[in-house]
């Protein structure tokens, strides 16, 4: 089965390495302790024999098997059940990759279920077994330690956003193209909600948690990390609600910047129509003239006036200098 590790802890220290899910019980009630189950992708037959194992709500069990779950913390009987929303930065690709992760916590167990690459739980494992004190303090302080891993890996999380937006703002008033910058600043603005909502359950998630310390006999120590997290999720929110708000001006903003340029463009052309219309006004009134003289009927009596000929090139002239004088003055030349 897709069982990476499984381990089982007595005072914090690891006593047994247990290679299938039937020995995790045997092991536990010859030794005592805690076993820490991890599961990478599993299929939904491996997570049932799981839920059989540990004895675990049926309505947990359908949220595991169904996944694409909120993040959210929900107590049945003596058993908690966690989704959580990791996710790693991908600095090729400008983009966040989201995973999820659901953690069933018991009273001598803890089952993590991870659908993706992050977190690294190994790492967690890592740091608790160096750290047998912090272990010994249960399954809460695994939950405790995964909630500040999955923390900890926002982090890389908002610089990236941070540098993308920067270089958006440089973008802006630039001479970028704008189809390609609004379809950017809209994508961004897609992931950091996704972002959100991957984030804010968070600070709910852990105040629920602190409420139910002393109600179950929450180390104080242990209590006190989960408030840093606490204060840790809060800064990524606050920083993530402001990433949202710049995206909106900075899409008001482009917004704006095409429609200017647009007019600007606009009125750039009807100058030109203008000026082409005037030329061909003042054009088009000594060519009226010739072309009324030039057909040369005999019935014509000023075809063979003396005055004929100057009256007509002075017609054209005055026709021509009058219209340039209109449009001059009118701002179309």
């Amino acid at each position: 089965m897709a069982l990476i590790d499984n381990g089982v802890y007595v005072h914090g220290r690891r006593v047994e390495t247990v290679q299938n899910l039937d020995q995790t019980a045997r092991t536990l009630g010859a030794l005592g302790g805690i076993a820490w189950i991890g599961l990478y992708r599993p299929s939904p037959q491996e997570v049932e024999s799981v839920a059989h194992e540990f004895d675990l709500h049926p309505l947990a069990v359908e949220d595991a098997l169904s996944g694409h779950q909120r993040s959210k913390v929900e107590r049945y009987g003596d058993t908690l059940f966690a989704v959580l929303r990791p996710a790693r930065y991908r600095d090729k690709e400008e983009s966040i990759e989201f995973g999820e992760l659901h953690l069933f916590i018991g009273p001598d167990f803890v089952v993590t279920i991870r659908h993706a690459e992050s977190p690294n739980l190994a790492a967690v494992r890592r740091r608790m077994e160096s750290n047998p004190e912090l272990l010994a303090m249960g399954p809460e302080a695994v939950l405790y330690a995964i909630l500040d891993e999955v923390v900890d890996e926002y982090e890389p999380i908002v610089a990236g956003l941070e540098n993308d937006i920067d270089e958006i703002e440089d973008q802006l008033f630039g001479d970028s193209d704008d189809d390609a910058l609004s379809r950017r600043i809209y994508q961004l603005s897609r992931e950091v909600i996704g972002f959100q909502r991957a984030v804010h359950p968070l600070a709910g998630m852990l105040q629920w948690l602190r409420r139910g310390s002393d109600k179950y006999r929450i180390d104080e120590e242990l209590q006190r990390s989960l408030r840093d997290v606490l204060d840790h999720v809060i800064r990524v929110q606050e920083k993530v609600d402001s990433f949202r708000a710049i995206l909106e001006n900075a899409l008001t903003v482009q917004s704006a910047l095409v429609a200017r340029r647009q007019s600007e463009a606009g009125l750039a052309q009807n100058d030109e129509i203008k000026k082409i219309s005037s030329w061909a006004a003042i054009i088009f009134a000594p060519t009226l003239v010739g072309t009324v003289y030039g057909m040369n009927f005999d019935a014509m009596p000023e075809l063979h006036w003396q005055f004929g000929y100057p009256l007509a090139i002075g017609a054209m002239a005055a026709f021509a200098v009058g219209l340039y004088g209109v449009f001059k003055y009118k701002r179309w030349l």
